[in-house]
């Protein structure tokens, strides 16, 4: 599935991934430090977040939430209104990295990504948080989402 041109310059697609499910791919060569996406969803308060998470894991169980916190007080779901970007996967060596910019949340290339690569970025879980294994299977992988104290 081709992502909406809206948020980005580069033409990328919705693919099966190795790392985890579904990943957001390149059909372009991207240069290095080139905006890629900005992720879209709805703004939404930390407090709202909180209960989003918590009513999911009551009423379905263990299901996966786009968010992606913009400021201390606020987060974006991308689960809501997103535009494709909420399937970058993590990864410990990623080719992407996040700027917040004026109310947004954009991710930028850290190298040149090849057509067809996997874009991903380091979604940087706080060390204190429920540990979450990783798959990215980079060489550099410290085996869990999740920074080390």
């Amino acid at each position: 599935m081709k992502i909406c041109e809206k948020h980005t310059r580069f033409h990328l697609e919705r693919r099966n991934s190795q790392i985890d499910r579904n990943g957001l791919f390149a059909l372009d060569s991207i240069p290095a430090r080139r905006k890629v996406i900005e992720y879209a969803g709805e703004k939404i308060r930390m407090r709202e977040a909180m209960r989003r998470s918590r009513w999911t894991e009551r009423k379905r169980g263990p299901k996966r939430l786009y968010l992606a916190r913009l400021s201390k007080g606020w987060v974006i779901d991308g689960g809501a209104g997103g535009n494709g970007s909420e399937m970058i996967n993590h990864s410990c060596d990623p080719n992407l990295f996040i700027k917040r910019e004026r109310g947004t949340i954009n991710y930028y290339s850290k190298q040149r990504i090849r057509r067809g690569e996997e874009l991903t970025v380091d979604y940087r879980y706080a060390p204190d948080a429920v540990q979450v294994p990783c798959r990215c299977g980079s060489a550099k992988c410290r085996g869990t989402i999740n920074l080390k104290c």
